[in-house]
């Protein structure tokens, strides 16, 4: 069955090294929970949103998801953490399998400018399957900004998106309409798992295909263990949420094409924009 359980942690960390915690979490929900098939955690949980604090991938932090990972015979998103490669920072999170494998790295592409500073953004999107469950999309915080992007994954085949995030500013409750509405746009499951206490301000959300809540966390910490069944999610794309919309096959057979993805934008509204700065005092 297509099915598969998936527990989103809303902890409480520091700024610090958190990586040996994080591990003691996955064996606590293995052993809580043994019928989950998959771990993950909000962005930068390893190490907090320092670049500084960037390692080379694979490197020892992954390693050690690595092997809790093969310990536990859980997959793992370990949330993401910076990664130095060929003298730049990516914002990056895992892809770790039962086995301990890396089966893919999600470079964060659109960092959080003007003020995730010093990090550079990646070009590919990431998808990965689990054998006898289907394909799932992997996007990184600011990334649900971007319509294009779940979008794309979707495009890719992607029947759920796992989204971590680091959210501790006043539009978290404007990210919670978004996520609700990539998931309907894109008639996908949508898990957005954020930290709480001293570096976000929790209300992680799991979104099904419809748009609908499955649920919504508080502000501290939360264990949040669903359970995704992607036929439903297919049986959305084929008949509509409740019968209604098929947004999907719409997209594919319109005869529409947009401007905004052309390249000659020189001359639209966008130009008069100005450049990407902090905003200043006025």
């Amino acid at each position: 069955m297509p099915k598969i359980a998936i527990a989103a942690l809303q902890l409480e960390l520091s700024a610090d090294d958190n990586v040996e915690r994080l591990c003691d979490e996955v064996r606590a929900v293995r052993k809580r929970f043994p019928w989950v098939h998959l771990v993950t955690f909000g962005e930068l949980a390893a190490f907090g949103p320092d670049p500084r604090k960037a390692q080379p991938l694979p490197g020892p932090a992954e390693d050690a998801f690595r092997s809790v990972a093969r310990e536990t015979g859980l997959w793992l998103i370990p949330g993401s953490l910076y990664e130095k490669a060929d003298g730049v920072v990516f914002n990056t999170a895992p892809v770790i399998d039962p086995s301990g494998e890396v089966v893919a790295r999600c470079r964060k592409l659109f960092p959080f400018l003007p003020y995730e500073k010093g990090v550079t953004g990646g070009e590919e999107f990431c998808t990965f399957d689990i054998d006898g469950v289907g394909r799932f999309g992997v996007s990184i915080c600011y990334d649900m900004w971007f319509p294009e992007t779940t979008r794309s994954l979707a495009h890719l085949g992607a029947e759920a998106i796992i989204h971590p995030t680091l959210t501790n500013t006043i539009d978290r409750d404007v990210e919670l309409s978004i996520a609700r509405t990539n998931a309907a746009c894109n008639q996908v499951y949508f898990v957005d798992v954020n930290s709480a206490g001293r570096l976000a301000f929790g209300r992680s959300i799991v979104v099904g295909p419809g748009g609908e809540i499955i649920h919504e966390a508080g502000t501290g910490r939360e264990i949040i263990v669903t359970e995704l069944d992607l036929d439903h999610a297919r049986r959305v794309r084929e008949r509509g949420w409740q019968g209604l919309g098929q947004p999907l096959k719409s997209f594919r057979d319109a005869a529409l094409r947009y401007p905004a993805y052309r390249q000659d934008t020189a001359d639209s509204a966008f130009s008069a924009l100005g450049s990407l700065k902090t905003p200043e005092r006025e």
